[in-house]
């Protein structure tokens, strides 16, 4: 027996973002949109450039410090960590949980010409920036070329 569904393209949309950008997806519910309850996370980052760095900036709310790590194995750089749950108090109901919880890792591959022996990080509020140096040799470089 053969069923019919209506095709929801914005639903397929929603599902693909969920997937790729690790956001919840959106659930209708009468005129309204609602997210549905995610159970992992992986934190936001910015990655810049200039001519003596790459920096990625990583989004940690409610992480601490000593909660989080910085790896550099074979070109791959990792944030990786844990975000804890807010514990239950006497007297105080958790009528919905959305924030995720738990551990986190997202992983990247160090473009040509990082010096990765020279990694560092510093945390500071809820951002994390992690420095990757670029080696002498990546540097542009001009220079004047006598024609004889």
């Amino acid at each position: 027996m053969n069923t019919m569904s209506r095709w929801d393209p914005m639903k397929d949309l929603n599902d693909l973002s969920h997937r790729l950008f690790g956001r919840a997806p959106l659930t209708e519910r009468g005129n309204s949109h609602e997210r549905l309850e995610v159970a992992q996370w992986a934190p936001l980052v910015d990655i810049t450039e200039d001519d003596r760095e790459f920096c990625i900036k990583a989004e940690l709310p409610e992480v601490e410090k000593k909660d989080a790590k910085v790896t550099v194995d074979d070109g791959v750089l990792t944030i990786s960590g844990e975000r804890h749950s807010e514990k239950e108090e006497k007297g105080k109901k958790f009528h919905r949980v959305e924030r995720a919880h738990g551990t986190f890792s997202r992983s990247f591959t160090l473009p040509d010409g990082v010096d990765d022996t020279k990694v560092t990080a510093d945390f500071s509020g809820r951002i994390l920036k992690v420095h990757l140096p670029k080696a002498p040799e990546a540097k542009p470089r001009s220079m004047s070329v006598k024609i004889g």
